[in-house]
């Protein structure tokens, strides 16, 4: 009796975890698919690197301008090097990348990892 409620909760639970992972057509939520929310999501994530990596940036210079007292020097290199940043990491996010390290793509590395070592 017990066995027979455990598989029965088991088989439940599969198929509640299909349904939230979206392994049925729809993401779980109001019937939606998934990819109609990647797009937004990724605009999202474009924007929020570009603000966060210059407001770093200008926080940097600004600390290092006040406690060496040389306004404005540090707050414009730092702010142009946070610009920089954010737009190398939308570079990145773009080219599917994400926070792989070098310039090679993860497609690239992929391929030289499934070929094994050479002889040579």
């Amino acid at each position: 009796m017990n066995e027979d409620t455990n598989l029965q909760s088991e088989e439940d639970f599969d198929t509640r975890l299909r349904r939230a992972r979206g392994d049925d057509g729809n993401d779980g939520r109001n019937g939606k698919s998934v990819d109609s929310q990647t797009g937004k999501g990724m605009a999202f994530r474009i924007g929020t690197e570009i603000v966060v990596a210059v407001a770093v940036g200008g926080s940097i210079g600004f600390l290092i301008d006040t406690w060496l007292d040389m306004r404005p020097w540090f707050l414009i290199i730092f702010l142009l090097l946070g610009n920089a940043a954010g737009l190398w990491n939308v570079f990145r996010i773009t080219n599917n990348q994400g926070y792989a390290a070098g310039f090679e793509s993860s497609k690239r590395r992929e391929n030289e990892k499934s070929k094994g070592p050479e002889d040579g």
